[in-house]
Formats: structure tokens, sequence, C-alpha cells
């Protein structure tokens, strides 16, 4: 059977509002809208400023609550220099809806640390007397104008609604009617639901790149991969004062000292060293402390990171160590771009990359997991095949893509197009997994031949799977594949 032809899934999500459709610029966005743009942190973050005028760092924006209670949980919070806080973050339309809505009055928004509205403060804002029981109004934080978007392009590109928990042995309503579709046509749809994420990706990066540039967006986001779901945001957070710390560090472990000392990641005591890894530490502490005052400011508290189900290779001090060699080589930026210039076969398409982002060894890195373990009885490389893979699909092929769309190259765009849906598939994970036994009815990974099909099938979840419920109320794909696509014909 065949799919028809154009951009038929960018259409699909449209008309079914899988996407946010805000048709007139002048009106007041749903307040889902406000959660998304908090949630993905599509914000001018280096101007933001309460109502009362002090500066707001997002350390962390907290995650996305669905049990009720106030919109974010966990975020962390610096008001000026004063030490980060954590706690809940509220999102309203108007800032009087702290009262109107009984939050100053409810147990569960009392560790609300910020109070993000779109329109400007009124007289029930913070200052108000507060009356014995009632919570306090946090900080008011007005975001109508600190997007980094127009707000019409960001309706277009927000999803709405978080990820909810999904039986595994419940297949969804859309798995009769996508078994019905070839190999052949179901990649087709697989790989039009790719371009979508793709074509998202490269548009945070661009709006990201026309507040700091295109050099600067490259290195966020090369760290945002590297801190993996659990790491993004203290790993964004440091990446953003890049130009700072690297001032003066010319070696892979200089870099890495300061990283690891702004990310509160050394150890708080220092014995006296009774192996490499306890000269490595000390080595690193006696560099740390003659500069800890200087970039005391950019400092990230230790309760930021996550450590838990990391496995050893992604803890956060071995992905910034291999960073830091990144960062020490000055030649990575200029690899990429020769890289994107190339001729490649698609088969050789991971292993080139993977041969310029490798570092071949690292005196401490290679041979230990963390900053405690036992040296190894082999060294382990900082990089493997399988991360390079997520490295090209999530950063380096929509950065290479965008940046030659913002310059008019089409020969590079198209370059860029065709590496993205040739690229093997990624390692898999658990999304995947879930999507593939509920959308097509196979634990089978190789009905996904490749990294395009893989993103695809997680757009679709996304788009449809992740407005639903289990029972797959309301979703509108199965019947979208059913009635839109030909009747397949039996011989």
């Amino acid at each position: 059977m065949d799919l028809p032809s154009g951009d038929f899934y960018l259409e699909w999500r449209q008309r079914t509002g899988s996407s946010f459709i805000l048709r007139d610029a002048h009106s007041l966005p749903p307040e889902v809208l406000l959660q998304a743009v908090w949630h993905h942190q599509r914000l001018q973050r280096e101007s933001l400023k309460t109502a009362d005028g002090r500066t707001v760092r997002v350390l962390h924006p907290g995650f996305l609550s669905v049990a009720g209670g106030p919109d974010f949980r966990g975020a962390i919070i610096q008001f000026d220099q004063d030490p980060p806080v954590s706690g809940d973050i509220e999102v309203d339309l108007h800032s009087h809806n702290w009262r109107a809505h009984g939050h100053d009055v409810t147990a569960t928004f009392k560790n609300v640390i910020l109070h993000v509205v779109w329109a400007a403060p009124d007289e029930s804002g913070p200052g108000c007397p507060v009356s014995p029981g009632r919570n306090a109004h946090p900080p008011v934080l007005v975001i109508s104008h600190k997007l980094d978007a127009p707000l019409l392009e960001l309706s277009e590109w927000l999803e709405t609604t978080p990820p909810k928990v999904l039986p595994q042995s419940l297949l969804g309503l859309c798995a009769i009617p996508l078994k019905e579709l070839d190999q052949t046509n179901l990649n087709r749809l697989l790989r039009a639901a790719a371009r979508v994420r793709f074509e998202q990706k490269a548009a945070a990066m661009r709006a990201r790149a026309q507040a700091v540039g295109w050099e600067q967006a490259l290195w966020e986001n090369l760290f945002r991969a590297l801190g993996y779901k659990q790491n993004v945001w203290p790993m964004q957070n440091l990446a953003e004062s890049r130009l700072i710390w690297m001032r003066g560090a010319s070696s892979a472990f200089a870099i890495q000292t300061r990283l690891f000392g702004i990310g509160c990641l050394l150890p708080v005591e220092v014995t006296r060293p009774r192996g490499r890894a306890d000269t490595y530490v000390r080595r690193a502490w006696d560099a740390w402390w003659r500069e800890a005052d200087e970039f005391r400011p950019f400092t990230l508290p230790h309760t930021l990171w996550k450590f838990n189900g990391l496995r050893p290779a992604n803890q956060p001090q071995r992905r910034l160590a291999l960073a830091a060699h990144w960062l020490a080589s000055s030649r990575l930026i200029a690899g990429i771009e020769n890289w994107c210039v190339a001729k490649i076969a698609d088969t050789a398409l991971c292993h080139s990359l993977h041969k310029l982002l490798v570092v071949e060894s690292d005196e401490f890195w290679s041979w230990h997991w963390t900053l405690h373990s036992a040296r190894l009885s082999r060294p382990q490389p900082l990089l493997g095949e399988t991360r390079v893979t997520d490295l090209a699909i999530n950063v380096v092929l929509p950065w290479l893509w965008v940046r030659a769309v913002a310059g008019g190259n089409r020969q590079i765009q198209t370059e860029m197009e065709s590496r993205f849906f040739a690229w093997p598939c990624a390692a898999d994970n658990s999304v995947l997994k879930f999507a593939r036994q509920r959308l097509l009815g196979t634990t089978n990974p190789r009905v996904l031949p490749d990294a395009a099909c893989q993103q695809g099938l997680m757009q679709i979840t996304r788009d449809f799977c992740d407005h639903s419920d289990a029972l797959c109320a309301g979703c509108q794909f199965p019947e979208l594949v059913k009635k839109e696509l030909p009747a397949v014909s039996y011989e």
C-alpha cells in the first residue's frame, strides 16, 4: 500500500492538535503552552529577572508533575548571588491566580519557590500582608517578553502533556492498522515522523544560536547529550559558562579540574594519597582551591546531580572528562565542519564520526569509572560507537543542517538529511521497547532498521500516545492510519 506524498505527517499533527497551534499572535496563550515553555526552557535565560528586580538563574526547571499540586517539582533556582534553593514551580497566566486558585491556602503549594506567569504582577502579588496559615506569594517571574522565539513559532513546536505510564501488556489501537503496512511503507511513515523530530531539534538550536552564536549552541547541546536524561540541566548550566571557565585552561586536566570544581563533583574531604585515584583527586584539589573563589558565582550545588541508576560509563565525571579533551584540543568544531563536507559511505558514517570524537587515552579516566573506583584491569574508552549515534542524531546532524539552512547552503543541507536517514540504529532503550510492543505489536528491534525509524516511532508516541491513556481514548492516530492510507490489497 502506498502512503500519500508530501508533508502528510506534519499535516496530521496540525489537524489533530498534536502540536500547539496558536492562530492569533495577540491571543492569550493557554496555560499548557506556558508549562511547555518552562519545561523546555524556551526563554532568554541570560536576562531573567523577578518582578522585584532579582536575577534568576535556572539550574534545573524541575520535573513536570502528574499528581496535582505545583506544575513542576524539584526545581533548583538561584536568585542574584544567593545560595541556590530547591523547591516547586507554579505556572499561571496571571499572578493574582496565586490567591484566586487557592494556592495560598493549599499545603501542597508551600514549597513553591517561583511563580512563573505570563502577565505582569498586580496588587495581589508579593509584598501584600500574609495572613496566618497562608502561603506567602513566592517571587514572580514574568515571561511574556522573555521567550526565545515568537509565540506563534513556539506554539507549533512545543509538546503539551507529560509522558504517561502505560501498561505494556495492552496493545494500542493503532497496532492492527500499522501491522497491515508492509515494511517499506512502515519505514516511510516512521521517517516522516522522524523528520518532524529532527527539525524540532534543529529549530531549538537555531533559536539558541541567535542568542549565543552557533559554536556555543553546539557546545551546550553536546554537554546536554553527555548528561543523558538524568543530568541534562547541570550539564547545560556548566556549558553556559564555558567562555568563563575556559579562560587560561590549556590542558584537559586543567579543564577537568575546573568542571569538577564548579560542578561540586570533587570529594569534600581529601585523604593522603594511597593510590592513583587518590593522587589524581589530590592534584585536582590542589589546582581547584587556588581558583575556587574566582569561579564561585558559577558553582552548582552537588544536589543538582543524579547518580542513581547510571551505568559506570555514564557517570557525569567521566563524561565531563571526555568533554574536557574535546575542549582542550580546540579542533572539534573544525573537525565537524570538515566531516560534513567529506565523502563518506553510508556504512562508514558512525565509524568516521567516532574517529573524530574519540579520545585515545586519558591518564586517569581510561582506567577508572569514578574518582574513587579501583583501577581497571584494562583501559576502557571514554566514548563508544553506540554513544556516537546519539550524539550524531540529536546534536551534530541537526546543528549542521540548521546552520546550512540559515546560510542557504542547500548542498550541505541535503547531505545532512541523507546522513540522518542513512544512520544505523542507536542502542535500544526502554522507550523504544515499550513503543514497539504498544504500537507495532512486536518485541523484535529489527522492525526498526535505522536510527531515523527509531526517532520516528518515539515522535509518534510523543505526539499521540502521550495525549491518550492505556485504552487509547480520544487518540485519532489509528483512524488516520486506516482512513487516510489506501486500503491494503491482498493477492
